[in-house]
């Protein structure tokens, strides 16, 4: 039997289910899939192992959109709790804190390091590399070689899986774009030395600074989209979980797909849509239309990076502060630790603690494909090294992994990306992208929401009015600020305007 949807959907992640839910406020013929049987949110999926829960990379919920810190609250109400953010980045057994403080980075450096990290960076102010195409030329330009060496390359280099000289400009672009060192040594000279104002209330220690925080659902961002799927069932469309696409076929003549299912217990199903929103990965996707796109051959050559983590359960409540920690230590295979309790003090049984220490990794490698034992003694090992606890008070641990979690910026992927694109929307203007996989764009969850969003829009509008891939396009990111809900009241910053039109509405 074939089952007809208006809108059918690929992936019950961020941008899959928050398209889905603004669709069915207007239509309920409205279909999700999801390949995981268990999980619905992707990358943004809250795991449960025994008593713990973890965030699977780290999920702040900061937005400068008002309408995605809107819709946070409709989908998920009265479960946010306020946290304060703090990491740090491990070099060279010392914290510094991230983002970068000039005057402390500059004294743990010491003195003749210091010096050679200013002269660096005046040198590359003064002799900049022109068109800079590569991550390591960006970095160098904005920060001078030494800085580049120290605090960008080993730490890039561990989450990508190869060289900084590899890695595009545009993923430099995108994640530190707004990162001065200059302007960073002005701001700290000039808070250094401005009058500190006394408390308000005339006594007690002097007000330094305001505590940063972000918001976040009481035990993980699982719970923002376990509660967006019941809310589409609610209003009558359906999220199926453990179903796999494994044919896509377009009758170009009835404007209508046809969409071939397997499911988990080894059957199939098929629907037809008028629309299809796809967030799985790009290279996938295109392998399962039928006939194959052209454009297929360049959805080949996109790649992805993979990560794990070693989650261990420790017997003592107060670690550290740090959300995580930024590992750049080149004799570690570890890049980052989390710490699950400073995310919400939920998500971990009273009087322990539980750090997720992230491996990044290829699908298929020795360290993905290692045995959970082996990855635990790892991660003991490393944990030690670093010092941050005694293996001895680990008490239990585990393993997830994370496939396809970060859409790889090689120096091909704009020109692939961009035939991708040129081939779907002149065949096929019915399918629709979003999200990070499914636009092959490293865009953080808030931004994979309004894809979502603009996409639902131009769907119900009968007309792409938005184009989506403006989504984050000038989007300053950086990781300092505040919880984004004040920001976000008077920000319409992560919408694109609408595509202008001539006259005759062409």
């Amino acid at each position: 039997m074939t089952v007809d949807v208006e809108v059918f959907v690929i992936g019950a992640g961020p941008a899959g289910l928050t398209a889905a839910y603004c669709l069915v406020k207007e239509n309920s013929s409205v279909l999700v899939i999801e390949k995981d049987p268990v999980y619905v949110g992707g990358i943004s999926r809250t795991v449960r192992y025994k008593d713990f829960l973890f965030d699977i990379g780290g999920h702040r919920f900061f937005s400068k959109a008002k309408e995605v810190v809107d819709l946070w609250h409709e989908i998920l109400p009265n479960e946010f709790i306020e946290r304060p953010r703090l990491s740090r980045i491990f070099y060279g057994g010392k914290f510094y804190s991230y983002p970068l403080n000039a005057f402390e980075s500059l004294a743990n450096l010491g003195i003749v390091t210091s010096a050679a990290c200013m002269l660096s960076y005046a040198y590359a102010k003064m002799r900049p590399i022109r068109d800079a195409r590569t991550f390591h030329d960006w970095v160098r330009n904005q920060f001078g070689e030494r800085l580049f060496s120290i605090f960008f390359k080993t730490y890039t280099e561990k989450v990508w899986g190869m060289p900084c000289d590899e890695i595009s400009a545009d993923w430099a672009a995108q994640r530190i774009k707004g990162l001065d060192l200059g302007v960073a040594v002005m701001h700290a000279l000039a808070r250094a030395f401005k009058p500190k104002r006394p408390a308000r209330n005339g006594s007690g220690p002097v007000v330094k600074t305001l505590i940063e925080s972000f918001q976040y659902p009481r035990k993980g961002p699982g719970m923002m989209w376990e509660a967006a799927a019941r809310k589409i069932g609610q209003r009558g469309g359906k999220v199926l979980m453990g179903r796999e696409l494994q044919r896509l076929t377009f009758d170009s003549n009835r404007k209508i797909w046809r969409i071939e299912v397997s499911t988990a217990g080894g059957g199939s199903e098929t629907y037809t849509a008028r629309h299809v929103i796809s967030s799985a990965p790009i290279r996938e996707l295109l392998e399962k239309i039928a006939p194959r796109p052209i454009s297929s051959l360049h959805a080949r050559e996109l790649r992805y990076r993979d990560f794990l983590t070693v989650a261990l359960m420790v017997k003592k409540p107060d670690l550290f502060p740090d959300n995580w920690i930024y590992i750049h230590d080149p004799a570690v295979k570890v890049g980052r630790v989390q710490n699950f309790r400073s995310w919400s003090p939920e998500m971990v049984p009273t009087g322990m603690s539980c750090l997720g220490l992230e491996y990044f990794c290829f699908e298929g490698d020795t360290l993905w494909n290692a045995a959970d034992e082996d990855l635990i003694a790892l991660a003991k090992n490393e944990i030690k090294r670093i010092g941050l606890i005694d293996p001895a008070d680990v008490v239990d641990a585990c393993v997830v992994r994370q496939a396809k979690a970060y859409p790889v910026y090689d120096d091909r992927y704009r020109d692939n990306v961009a035939m991708i694109r040129l081939d779907l929307e002149t065949n096929y203007p019915t399918l629709h992208l979003v999200g990070r996989n499914g636009m092959h764009k490293y865009n953080n969850q808030d931004h994979a929401m309004m894809t979502a969003m603009l996409t639902a829009r131009n769907i119900l509008a009968g007309n792409r009015f938005y184009n989506v891939w403006d989504v984050n396009e000038d989007a300053e990111y950086h990781e300092a600020g505040s919880s984004g809900i004040q920001e976000a009241l008077q920000s319409e910053r992560l919408v694109p305007q609408q595509i202008k039109r001539v006259a005759n509405g062409r």
